[in-house]
């Protein structure tokens, strides 16, 4: 008897306390499958190699995978004092890792590089070429606008400039962000060619060592501009809209003569490769490389072609670098926008 009696009541805590466990593992996590996926997920003990891990629990084509921090998210060349370690867990359809710090990925998502190619936000590759000194609105929408400032270079005989990425113009709510690569006669890679304007006064240079960052606006919609290596590299942040990790790097001899640029010696054509990664876009977004994260957006662009173009120049041209009109530009700014 005393037997059974003590048997009942183990069994009896034993349920109390896999029901509170039950309750308090419910509330802790406070998440349905039907929850955003790119932050549902549950992250792991790291690999034996050190990785971070994460495991998506959302419903879709994610759920249920390990993805994993690639080892590339690891800087090789730390900048001073500063720790830079981690990834972006994204566990949509896309079911992607990337670096918290670190440099463009030219074959990612929303990338711009090279004579300039990019990556949609579909993720179908496309070759824009602009013209040479021309400026073009990337990304237009309510409260944001993108415009990329062209150089290049057209040898005799071509029928088209070779043309590269030299300036980004960031313009939302009253402010203008520009992140610019300098003119370059020869290129050192210990040199700093990279400058940063807000609201049309020069920053004077972004820190190197503490924080290795740059701040402005405070708390209203902070900006921030941090350095992932000593020279050339940065991450910006504009809060709640768009993230932007950058590199400066020049045409070097051996692509020269690779793709018969036939440049000049006197400049390094010093350019911007840049990934972009965006927030609350809107369903009517616009722009070269804006449009093509419409929810309905569906590539015109030949797919299987070496160089599949994205035509669109006359839609897209703008003044300047500061402007915000364009055939189909859909950013309104507000009184007071720094223009130059």
């Amino acid at each position: 008897m005393d037997f059974k009696r003590k048997s009942c009541i183990l069994a009896a805590f034993f349920l109390v306390y896999v029901s509170r466990k039950a309750c308090c593992v419910q509330g802790a996590s406070k998440k349905s499958p039907y929850d955003a996926a790119i932050t549902h997920y549950e992250m792991l003990s790291p690999s034996p190699s050190g990785n971070e891990r994460a495991f998506c629990q959302a419903r879709g084509a994610c759920q249920g995978k390990t993805l994993v921090c690639p080892d590339q998210c690891k800087v090789r060349k730390p900048v001073k004092n500063k720790k830079q370690k981690g990834c972006f867990i994204d566990c949509s359809s896309k079911c992607e890792v990337t670096c918290k710090f670190r440099r463009p990925n030219c074959n990612g998502y929303g990338s711009l590089c090279y004579d300039p190619r990019f990556v949609g936000g579909d993720g179908v590759m496309f070759y824009f070429h602009g013209a040479r000194g021309g400026n073009f609105a990337i990304v237009s929408d309510d409260n944001l606008q993108i415009n990329a400032h062209f150089i290049g270079s057209r040898p005799q005989g071509r029928t088209r400039d070779f043309t590269w990425v030299q300036a980004l113009s960031i313009m939302f709510d009253t402010h203008t962000l520009v992140i610019a690569a300098k003119r370059v006669t020869k290129w050192d890679d210990n040199l700093d060619a990279l400058t940063v304007k807000w609201d049309g006064q020069t920053v004077d240079g972004v820190p190197t060592d503490g924080d290795a960052e740059w701040r402005a606006n405070g708390g209203e919609r902070e900006v921030v501009v941090e350095r992932t290596d000593d020279t050339n590299t940065v991450r910006v942040q504009v809060a709640n809209l768009v993230e932007l990790n950058i590199k400066v790097r020049p045409i070097g001899k051996e692509e020269n003569r690779a793709h018969n640029y036939q440049l000049p010696e006197d400049d390094a054509f010093a350019h911007l490769e840049t990934q972009f990664r965006f927030f609350n876009l809107t369903d009517l977004v616009e722009g070269v490389l804006g449009k093509t994260y419409r929810p309905d957006y569906v590539s015109p662009v030949k797919i299987g072609v070496p160089m599949p173009m994205m035509g669109g120049e006359d839609k897209y041209q703008t003044p300047s670098l500061y402007s915000p009109l364009c055939n189909a530009c859909r950013f309104q700014p507000l009184s007071g926008t720094a223009t130059t």
